[in-house]
């Protein structure tokens, strides 16, 4: 059976027993901040389990994709190197929220195995809790299952409930034992069964595990049975596969079988068992599906996570001898494998290889070389077997090695990492990070905290400098040799210091030695460089030559002189309150932050938009002045948020006086450098605080074309086209109105249908009629018409319905007019609210109540004729 196959029946045999086939949520769980990734089939249906969230249906199957590669849940060290372990994996999964609970479980999963799989009974053992004697015997009594195929496992993790076989949402909340079935490789494998000396063989392996979630654990760790206990089931679809493919890795499934071809013909080997390929056939499966989800490449958090990943795939790829781009290429086929099951994979698979591509261009350009400096190290071991920690940190920060990539190489060649070390270096470098962010870098020693550095970067982005001091680990040093990194001071830079809220410049030094500039900054009057000497020595008094990074200085020009526009055409927009209260300026977006007391409304952004855009459409010269800072508030100057300023300061003015601004940044020379400015988002970020976020330039015009698309796409959805999408929407929400009164008058139908029903079941009492009845309706106010409708059919009546909705009940009592004298309603819901642990009242005619404990429902209704009959 090919893995599509399975998916397939697994869905559809759970559709049969009256499950709802749910699609697979995003790898970004929407209800959990506590996890990275969606990491199991529940975690879309935590707040379900929880009672947070009800659902339109209390059976649910589904096929979750799920990833394991960061924070507590990471696999990727194993990934290629044993036979089982993903950073991408499914989990299929039926779940039974207060519906069924252990026989039905345990039925459903044996017969799935047995008649739809047609798997050996011979073949599977199960293990249960120790404790769940429940479990053991539907296994044994009602499956036949024999005893000694059935394993307890008891608190095998050192504290009472901490077990294999016990599973919990956290420390407390909903909990319970759990029964696994594994499968039976055969004698050849070597491996022993679950709870011995062997288990972590290979021979029996864990396919399926049903949970049972039937307590509640309190704080003090006392367990409550749950009201509606409930059932949580996963089976990696990679596992299964393999069982029914014949194999024994899930890398020798049609899934992976095909990937790996497809990854062998990118990387041109034709060593289709090498491990190297089942990496890369990995990777391609978690980096796609990350990017499906919204992840992007980036040097933090889930973004992080998914470079790594990339980056491991290509150091595969290199060590088989791939040295161009080929990852990117394994899209196409990753959606024919899949596509078909994810539609989302197809929509976006161009998208998805733009992002890879453009990492692996990244990556290519030091891969080689950290790469030779590894082997370097290796070869320099001698008869040692551990990799320092410092290079493991060098690699790192210099050439983008995350420490499990560098552990790969080592595990390739019988040696470990010194993580220690590695941690060590790594804080070492928070620290210098601190300290520079907050320009407190420890310049003690023979610095002259006099130096002033001249500035020569508004007009020039080279230049010869003279180096006037070194900073190294803290402490003034005479000079540096390749592989440190240090701050050096220039007497002379066209590397603008970070000021302003605009970032400091990135280049290179170059002389007797080459020094990666990755950050600028000032200190009083001085520019720090910091960064590191990639290859020679340098020394106080050399002199070296320049070069800002250009690309990176010119984006970022175009988003500082957008900010001051767009600074202005607040003010003129929303009033003269609006001043800067904080500004970050990049090569990529700018973000600022300004006083306002409301947030900006549409028709506002419009207007600051079409201001600012009018500005670089009149292309008009951007002047700048030095001056003394009387004049320049003559001139009407304003000062930049947290920027401080000498006597003389340098006035800029954009646009024939539109804005004037003291701003010691680095500019356009003319407005319609900017190309175009567009607003993406307006927030929020304290109380008379508002922030927004804008690009310009190319990205701007990135984000104009991506918003088309998105509208192209609506408008095919709609069988329309952009022009009249607008009018395709309106005339479907209408449709949906209509619809929606349709059924309105339906459920009338249906509530006048089940009224006549009820009124059937209406008992004789003294004067007229009494109805008890317990309805299924969907809101207070559709019980309130059924009520109506049965006290025009009953004419003379004491009626009582009661409903169960949400885990809570709501009850309602009417009496008609003649019988009020003897049964008044009030009373009657306060004598039976109580009983479901509720309250209420209301008139002689008519009252309501609320409660919580459905479980008393039954026999507070059956005590209703009782009472009635004392008063009539």
């Amino acid at each position: 059976m090919k893995s599509s196959e399975l998916r397939q029946s697994f869905l559809s045999y759970f559709e049969s027993k009256q499950h709802q086939i749910v699609e697979s949520s995003s790898l970004i769980p929407g209800n959990d901040p506590t996890l990275l990734f969606t990491n199991a089939g529940m975690v879309q249906f935590k707040d379900v389990f929880l009672g947070e969230d009800l659902r339109p249906y209390t059976r649910a199957t589904s096929s979750q994709r799920c990833v394991r590669a960061g924070g507590k849940h990471n696999d990727l060290e194993n990934v290629g190197y044993t036979a089982r372990h993903h950073t991408f994996f499914e989990m299929l999964g039926n779940f039974s929220f207060g519906d069924y609970f252990k026989k039905e479980a345990i039925t459903y999963a044996w017969e799935f195995l047995t008649v739809v799989l047609k798997l050996p009974k011979e073949k599977l053992l199960v293990t249960v809790y120790a404790d769940d004697d429940e479990a053991f015997d539907f296994w044994h009594e009602m499956i036949g299952v024999p005893k000694e195929k059935i394993i307890r496992i008891g608190d095998n993790k050192g504290a009472r409930y901490q077990s294999d076989n016990f599973w919990a949402m956290g420390d407390t909340g909903p909990c319970g034992p759990c029964s696994e079935v594994f499968y039976d490789h055969g004698e050849h494998i070597w491996g022993g069964p679950p709870g011995s000396p062997e288990e972590d063989g290979d021979r029996f392996i864990e396919i399926w595990n049903v949970v049972f979630m039937q307590f509640n654990r309190s704080a003090d760790g006392s367990m409550a049975p749950l009201p509606k206990p409930s059932v949580d089931t996963g089976m990696g679809l990679e596992r299964i596969a393999a069982i029914l493919q014949g194999v024994h890795s899930n890398y020798e499934i049609d899934l992976f079988q095909n990937l790996i071809a497809a990854s062998a013909k990118a990387v041109g080997t034709e060593d289709l068992a090498s491990q190297s390929l089942r990496v890369i056939a990995d990777h391609i499966r978690s980096c796609s599906f990350m990017i499906v989800d919204g992840i992007i490449p980036s040097n933090e958090g889930r973004g992080y996570v998914l470079r790594r990943i990339i980056r491991r795939a290509i150091r595969h790829g290199n060590k088989l001898g791939q040295k161009g781009v080929f990852f990117h290429k394994l899209v196409t086929a990753l959606d024919i494998e899949m596509g078909e099951a994810y539609p989302e994979l197809t929509k976006l698979k161009e998208r998805i290889a733009s992002i890879l591509l453009k990492e692996e261009e990244q990556f290519a350009k030091t891969l080689d070389q950290g790469i030779k400096i590894l082997e370097e190290a290796i070869a320099n071991l001698g008869d040692a077997k551990t990799i320092p920690g410092e290079t493991v940190f060098k690699l790192y920060d210099t050439y983008g090695f995350p420490a499990d990539l560098t552990n790969d190489v080592a595990r390739e060649n019988n040696l470990e990492i010194d993580d220690a070390g590695f941690e060590k270096a790594m804080e070492a470098q928070r620290t210098r990070a601190r300290s520079a962010s907050n320009f407190t870098m420890d310049m003690s020693g023979s610095i002259n905290l006099d130096s002033v550095t001249e500035f020569t970067g508004y007009d020039n982005l080279n230049g010869s400098c003279e180096i006037e001091a070194i900073i190294a680990d803290g402490v003034s040093v005479d000079s540096i040799d390749a592989g440190q990194t240090a701050a050096i001071i220039l007497k002379t830079t066209p590397f603008y210091g970070e000021s302003g809220g605009q970032i400091g410049d990135q280049g290179w030094l170059r002389g007797s030695g080459a020094f990666k500039v990755s950050n600028t900054t000032k200190q009083a009057k001085a520019h720090l460089h910091h960064g590191e000497l990639r290859e020679g020595s340098l020394r106080i008094g050399d002199v070296v030559a320049g070069e800002v990074d250009r690309t990176m200085r010119m984006a970022t020009a175009l988003n500082h002189s957008a900010t001051h526009l767009m600074h202005e055409a607040l003010r003129r927009v929303l009033g003269d309150h609006v001043t800067q209260k904080g500004s970050l300026v990049n090569a990529e977006r700018l973000r600022f932050d300004f006083s306002h007391f409301e947030g900006v409304t549409a028709a506002e952004i419009e207007q600051v938009e079409d201001m600012v855009n009018e500005q670089v459409r009149l292309n008009r010269p951007v002047e700048t002045e030095i001056m003394d800072v009387e004049t320049a508030k003559e001139k009407g100057a304003m000062a930049l948020f947290g920027e401080k300023y000498d006597s003389e300061v340098r006035v800029l003015t954009m646009g024939a006086d539109y804005s004037i601004e003291l701003c010691g940044g680095t500019h356009v020379k003319r407005t319609g450098d900017i190309g175009l400015f567009k607003i993406l988002t307006e927030s929020g970020t304290a109380a008379g605080v508002r922030r927004i976020e804008a690009v310009t330039g190319t990205v701007a015009i990135d984000t104009v074309r991506h918003t088309d698309s998105i509208l192209e796409d609506v408008a095919g959805l709609l069988k329309g086209n952009k022009e009249n999408v607008l009018d395709k929407v309106t005339a479907l929400n209408e449709h949906a109105r209509s619809l929606q009164k349709e059924l309105d008058v339906l459920k009338g139908k249906m509530a006048a249908l089940a009224g006549a029903d009820l009124a059937s079941q209406a008992v004789d009492i003294t004067g007229g009629k009494l109805l008890v009845a317990q309805v299924e309706v969907g809101d207070p106010k559709e019980l309130r018409d059924l009520l109506d409708e049965l006290k025009s059919k009953l004419e003379s009546a004491v009626i009582l319905l009661a409903s169960v909705h949400d885990g809570k009940v709501s009850l309602i009592a009417g009496v008609t007019k003649e019988l009020t004298k003897q049964v008044k309603a009030g009373d009657l819901i306060k004598m039976i609210a109580p009983l479901v642990d509720g309250k209420g009242g209301g008139r002689p005619d008519m009252a309501q109540a609320g409660g919580n404990n459905p479980e008393s429902l039954p026999a507070a209704l059956a005590l209703v004729p009782g009472w009635v009959a004392e008063r009539v």
